[in-house]
């Protein structure tokens, strides 16, 4: 196994790999450095001298700023190296455009749906208008079990604290997700359970809602029933019957649509896992497919890599308004832009914002640019395509999902039980949570250190997914996990 690693020629840090003792001599590229600290996995050593205010690189790029003077060999944290990052930038387009390659065509195991569409899933989903309708939403969900048969893989609740009492971009964010999880094509079904007086009426949401086929999507207003739990077990049984129409059959990879995502970050997933997943991004868009990388908060010190990787320049302009408006986000909010990364990022390794952001960004892969997304935009680009949702693990996962992502790919250094509306695949960037946490951990990245190489690394992640869009459940939907949150900006009522 490895021990360290000089992630880019530039680098004036190295990374260890397992942890590393005081006093011992290594030898980094041809330079031998001799370690005047211990060094934890996944944190940083100086291999040269650093001046105060001098710029720490990693990735080829800087990560922050020395505090003060850095002697070589020394351990690098948050206790010598800050942020060099500012607020609101200007930005120019300098298109650093690569040659667009394609492969071989593969096929897996989906659903196609009448209007196009194609689902990895055939699932009944219910989803309540309003946070009131929660309890029954999930009583229903139990009692309908009985219809999961045949080709009916679930029946699923997605209950949430929204649809009243909220104003402006709150309320607005909240309709348009619902309605997009409404049309998400893993649900064969939807039976969609309305309150009555919610300001997200059934009636409101239809118009987000848009064309349905009323053979798929049912609608229920609770305080015009008699017996609302009743009336939707009746009413799931005629969706049950419809659901079960649908069979697996082949669909060109073409045809995915997977999220990006990384949250538990330590300072080896921009290591191992983030370009494993950039990897598997190139391989699927080569193929004709889709993914979509977000959590806008975590590009801020590396969002000139994928603006100067956009398409064209209308492409640019909207990915810098991607990252200002969440710049002005923060600063309507009376909130530091850069208070970031996590206590728990930081205890694995990972000092800044840019630190964290370059390794976040290793995601997208080396794709072009071809589409940026408002939240709660369904995807219309194939290829590598930009959303605009915060770092939040849940929110940013639904939000992926919204956008029409079929499966979610969450890389992870500390490791997370969380699910979202789709089936979400944990990547470990390391070995040992992989062994820890194997009822979490769906794939292990951490073998890139451990004598894969990334071609076979991320064939193995591509036929992973493949098998997944083919109906292999990943480990949270084993335990009967199903999350979903929508993001919150504003006042409530």
């Amino acid at each position: 196994m490895q021990e360290f690693i000089k992630i880019h020629p530039n680098d004036s840090v190295a990374v260890a790999l397992k942890p590393l003792d005081k006093d011992r001599e290594i030898e980094v590229a041809g330079q031998k450095v001799v370690l005047l600290e211990d060094v934890p996995q996944g944190h940083k050593f100086a291999l040269k001298a650093i001046q105060a205010g001098e710029p720490i690189t990693k990735y080829g790029a800087s990560i922050g700023l020395a505090k003060e003077d850095i002697k070589e060999g020394a351990w690098i944290h948050t206790h010598n190296v800050k942020t060099g990052l500012g607020d609101l930038l200007e930005y120019s387009y300098q298109p650093q455009l690569v040659e667009e390659v394609k492969t071989e065509e593969v096929f897996f195991d989906g659903y196609n749906r009448p209007n196009g569409k194609v689902g990895v899933r055939n699932e009944i989903w219910i989803i309540p208008t309003v946070g009131c309708m929660n309890n029954v939403a999930t009583s229903i969900e139990k009692r309908a079990q009985k219809f999961v048969q045949g080709t009916v893989e679930d029946i699923i609740a997605f209950p949430h604290p929204y649809g009243c009492s909220q104003m402006g971009d709150d309320q607005e964010n909240t309709r348009k997700i619902l309605a997009d999880l409404i049309n998400h094509p893993n649900a064969g079904g939807v039976l969609v359970l309305g309150l009555g007086c919610e300001n997200s009426h059934i009636e409101i949401l239809k118009e987000y809602i848009g064309e349905y086929d009323e053979k798929r999507v049912k609608f229920l207003v609770a305080q015009e029933s008699e017996d609302e739990i009743a009336e939707s077990l009746a009413l799931i049984e005629e969706l049950a019957d419809y659901v079960g129409t649908f069979k697996r059959e082949k669909i060109s990879a073409k045809e995915l649509i997977i999220g990006m995502k990384c949250g538990g970050s330590d300072g080896l997933s921009g290591i191992t896992a983030n370009p494993t997943v950039g990897a598997f991004s190139d391989i699927l868009i080569s193929k004709g497919g889709t993914t979509i990388l977000t959590e806008v908060p975590e590009m801020f010190g590396a969002e000139t890599i994928l603006m100067n990787r956009c398409a064209n320049e209308e492409l640019f302009h909207k990915t810098v308004n991607l990252i200002n408006d969440f710049k002005k986000y923060f600063t309507d909010h009376n909130q530091t832009i850069y208070e970031n990364p996590s206590p728990g990022n930081k205890k694995g390794g990972i000092s800044t914002l840019e630190d964290k952001s370059l390794g976040c960004t290793q995601k997208s892969g080396s794709a072009l640019v071809k589409g940026v997304l408002e939240y709660g935009e369904v995807v219309k680009e194939k290829g590598l395509n930009l959303l605009s949702a915060p770092g939040n693990d849940l929110v940013a996962a639904t939000a992926l999902a919204a956008s029409g992502a079929h499966i979610v790919l969450f890389t992870t250094g500390r490791g997370t039980p969380f699910a979202s509306p789709v089936p979400t695949v944990k990547i470990s960037s390391n070995s040992v949570l992989a062994a820890k946490k194997g009822n979490w951990i769906d794939f292990n990245a951490g073998e890139l250190i451990e004598g894969k190489d990334m071609p076979q690394l991320s064939k193995e992640l591509f036929d992973y997914v493949i098998a997944v869009a083919s109906g292999k459940k990943v480990h949270a939907e084993e335990a009967g996990f199903h999350d979903m949150a929508i993001f919150k900006k504003g006042v409530t009522l």
